[in-house]
Formats: structure tokens, C-alpha cells, sequence
């Protein structure tokens, strides 16, 4: 029964727990018992709240059993990336800096989480503040993939995504700043999606500098795209805090599944023009994309070819980094020797630099933006390479060399600087029984589409039932 219930889709326990046919208090005591069983393989969460959670979860019952009106994710246990603040519940960032670190406030992020009825079980492991596309920090071990614990979950979200994968959760939440909802869910063979960029308001509210938000997204990361559309559903919305968060009501993102998806003109590339990608990646993804033909669409090779997005990306980013974060670089042996490089790097940035990336930025999306105007998606492999070990990142691929730290990542970032929709979705297994992921770009806030093009090619090739060796 743990099983059956563990690997259900959320949507179906949102249904059964509305029924009265399962307790959300002992759907919750099911999740710690698995995660009490197999996580200490994986190490995907860093924060475990059993008490708050089972009275959450009481609570929820509690509502069911009034007749209460009840909330969009009403009673679903959720495990939380811990990038967000949680009030009462320790945040890491993954870093030394903040260990014992108990925000006195949330996220809008957790604020919409707890609003919609969702019970919080924990909070997931992340590199330290999301800064590299794998989850190893210095608190404790890195985050293992349940499809082979010898492996990387991906990052930053790679908590988020190995916990969803191994039955850990019902839903999880990532976030994605160059890669992190998209990388993990490819990893881990599940369904993320990167919103476009302000769709999911973000106020951390954790003091540190506010900076503007170029790059990042809160997202969904879940076993099927319903669940997924469910879970951005209740986070997406305009909210004040956030100057950059959009004004205009969110599309109806369930209604989206249904629709009919003939006729879509589709774009795809194996490279972008400038990448080294395993060909292993790129059969897995190129016959994936083929079977969209069989859904009615067209689909044609892409023009599209980038010229070395990623210094203009890097320049942003770790300037972003030293503004907040900075001030830990007095502090010896606190940091990893990745976060510390982006700081320093940041630290040298100058404004010359910020404004040539930000120029670099509207010419890309120009370039994107001229595409879509004869294509309704874009699909691409998510990642070069299939997971790798954890503190093995490849410096070759496909006889090329190429950088260990961005190098198997070239499709994620430049779509963090567009931001346009994208989202990995299942597209096979490798020789040796890795996930490999598909890539669906959007068009700027046509998160619709990009779900409606899952949901259909989710259908005709279903995933939902594959497990991984730890589950």
C-alpha cells in the first residue's frame, strides 16, 4: 500500500484525500517512513520536520472532515528546496554560514505553499545558494541519484528531484536560476518546469541586499505534468514585493493539458550552434522529438546558434552573488571553493562589464524572440551528458574539451536569460540506465503551450511507472 500510495500521482491523492478514502495524516507518516527507510542512500533532504508536518497534516484531516473548502493542494505532502526561507524551520542555503540559520519569516514561495493546504516535510539538499548544477556543500554528503547512488542528482534543485523520484514526497519545489529545476529533473528522469522569469513572485525577505532578479524562477518539480501544472498553478500570481513579478493573471495552466496540439510548428537543435553534447543525448532526445510529428506537429532543424552566452551569463550572475552574499568572503573556511570563486569573481566585476552582459542579454533575446515568431516551441537535450558521479564533472564531451564547471549545462542557462518557459521532460534512459532528459522551450509567458506539448507527449510516451533502484 506505501507503495501504491508513495508513486501516485498527486493529483490522484488530491482526489482520494478530498474523498475521505486517504488521511493526510497518514499519507505524511508513509512519506517519513520511506524517506526514515532510504534517504540516508541519497541524502536529499537536509531539514526533516515531523512534528510541525504531522499536525499540518492533522490539520488538513481535520478540514476534510468539516467540509471545509478545501485548498488546491490540500493535504499533499510537499518537500521544500532550502534555498527558500521557512518560518520556524531551519534554513541552510546549503551553506556553513547559515547551519542554524531559523528565518522569522517566509517566502512567498512557503507562503503560497502553506496557503494552498500543502503539508511542508522538509527542506531538500542544494550546493551552497544553488551556485553549481550539482548538490554537494560542506554539511554533510552530496546528493545521490536514485537511479544509481553512485551518481549526482544534478543541482541545484537535486534534493527536489530525487526525492520526488524515489516516492520521498508528493510534489516538490525547486528553483532555477541557470539550470536548477531543469538539470535535477533531466537527472532524475521527472517533470520540472522553469517559468517565464516573474511569473512566480520572489521576496525573500532573509536581509540581504536586494538586487534585481535577472535569472531566477521558483518551479515545480513532480512525477507527471499535471502535478506540475497543479503545483505552479497555486505558486504563479503578481504580489507587490516583487517589482519584477508579472501583473497580468496567470493562464489557466490545467486547462492547458487538454488542448490539441496539431499544428504546432516546433523548432529543434541538438547543439545550439555552439555546444559539445554526447551522442548518445542527442539520439535519445532527437528521436524523442521526431514523435511530436506523430502528434500532428511539424518539426524542423533550428537556425538558432549561439556565440559564447556564457561569459555575459557569469558576469550577472556572480555579480548578483557578491552583492548578497559578499560579506562571507572575510569569513575563513565557511565557504565552498565554488561559491567563494563566484563571489570573487563577482567582487571584480565593474560596471562596464554589468552593462556590456545586460547588452549581450537583449541581443539574445532578439535572437530567440525572431525564432519564435515562426515557431511555436523549441526542444533540445536539457543536459550534455547523462548524471555523472558526484565531484566528477566531465571536462571532455564528445572529444571535445570543454569547461568541467558549465560545460554539460549549455541548454539550460540561456533560457534563465531570455526568460522564456522551459521545461525537461522524460525522454528515454542511456545505455546504462540513466534518465535523459527533452527540453521544451516557450515562448515568453506561454507557459501554457510548453505544458500542453508535455501533457500530449507525456501521453504518448508515459514514464510514470519506471522507478529508480532506490524507491
Amino acid at each position: 500500500m506505501d507503495d501504491n500510495l508513495a508513486f501516485a500521482p498527486a493529483y490522484e491523492l488530491k482526489r482520494l484525500i478530498a474523498e475521505k478514502q486517504v488521511s493526510p495524516v497518514e499519507l505524511t507518516k508513509m512519506y517519513f517512513r520511506r524517506i526514515d527507510s532510504l534517504d540516508s542512500q541519497l541524502n536529499s533532504y537536509l531539514t526533516l520536520v515531523h512534528d510541525e508536518a504531522l499536525a499540518a497534516a492533522k490539520s488538513a484531516e481535520d478540514a476534510v472532515v468539516r467540509g471545509d473548502r478545501l485548498g488546491p493542494l490540500h493535504g499533499l505532502p510537499i518537500s521544500i528546496k532550502d534555498l527558500e526561507p521557512t518560518k520556524g524551520i531551519r534554513t541552510t542555503k546549503g551553506s556553513l554560514a547559515f547551519k542554524d540559520w531559523v528565518p522569522d519569516k517566509d517566502s512567498i514561495v512557503v507562503e503560497r505553499v502553506r496557503r494552498s493546504g500543502a503539508v511542508i516535510l522538509g527542506k531538500t539538499n542544494t550546493p551552497e545558494f544553488g551556485y553549481r548544477g550539482t548538490s554537494e556543500n560542506l554539511l554533510g554528503a552530496p546528493c545521490f541519484n536514485p537511479w544509481n547512488p553512485e551518481r549526482t542528482a544534478g543541482g541545484s534543485s537535486g534534493g527536489a528531484g530525487a526525492s520526488v523520484v524515489a516516492g520521498l514526497c508528493a510534489l516538490a519545489q525547486g528553483s532555477d536560476g541557470g539550470g536548477s529545476i531543469r538539470i535535477p529533473a533531466s537527472f532524475c528522469g521527472v517533470y520540472g518546469i522553469k517559468p517565464t522569469l516573474g511569473r512566480v513572485p520572489l521576496y525573500a525577505g532573509d536581509g540581504t541586499p536586494d538586487t534585481h532578479n535577472h535569472l531566477s524562477q521558483p518551479g515545480p518539480m513532480t512525477r507527471t505534468v499535471r502535478d506540475s501544472a497543479m503545483l505552479l498553478q497555486a505558486l504563479s500570481g503578481y504580489d507587490p514585493r516583487d517589482s519584477g513579478s508579472i501583473r497580468q493573471e496567470p493562464p489557466d495552466l490545467l486547462a492547458a493539458l487538454d488542448r490539441d496540439i496539431s499544428g504546432l510548428r516546433i523548432a529543434w537543435s541538438p547543439d545550439y550552434g555552439y555546444a559539445a553534447v554526447d551522442p548518445e543525448v542527442v539520439e535519445v532526445t532527437s528521436r524523442a522529438a521526431k514523435a511530436f510529428e506523430q502528434m500532428g506537429c511539424s518539426v524542423e532543424d533550428s537556425n538558432i546558434s549561439l556565440d559564447a552566452p556564457f561569459e555575459a551569463f557569469w558576469t550577472i550572475f556572480s555579480a548578483v552573488g557578491y552583492t548578497r552574499y559578499g560579506n562571507l568572503l572575510e569569513q575563513e573556511g565557511s565557504l565552498t571553493d565554488y561559491a567563494r570563486e563566484c563571489l570573487q569573481y563577482g567582487a571584480t566585476v565593474t560596471g562596464a562589464q554589468y552593462a556590456g552582459a545586460l547588452a549581450y542579454i537583449d541581443g539574445l533575446k532578439q535572437q530567440y524572440a525572431d525564432m519564435f515568431e515562426e515557431y511555436d516551441l523549441l526542444l533540445s537535450p536539457v543536459t550534455a551528458v547523462p548524471a555523472f558521479p558526484p565531484y566528477d564533472r566531465p571536462d571532455t564531451i564528445a572529444g571535445h574539451e570543454v569547461d568541467p564547471f558549465w560545460g554539460f549545462l549549455p541548454f539550460t542557462y540561456p533560457i534563465n536569460m531570455i526568460g522564456n518557459p522551459a521545461a525537461s521532460i522524460p525522454a528515454g534512459l542511456s545505455s546504462d540506465g540513466m534518465p535523459i532528459g527533452l527540453h521544451i522551450v516557450g515562448r515568453y509567458g506561454d507557459e501554457a503551450t510548453v505544458l500542453a506539448a508535455s501533457a500530449a507527449f507525456e501521453q504518448a510516451r508515459p514514464w510514470v511507472d519506471q522507478r529508480p533502484q532506490v524507491s
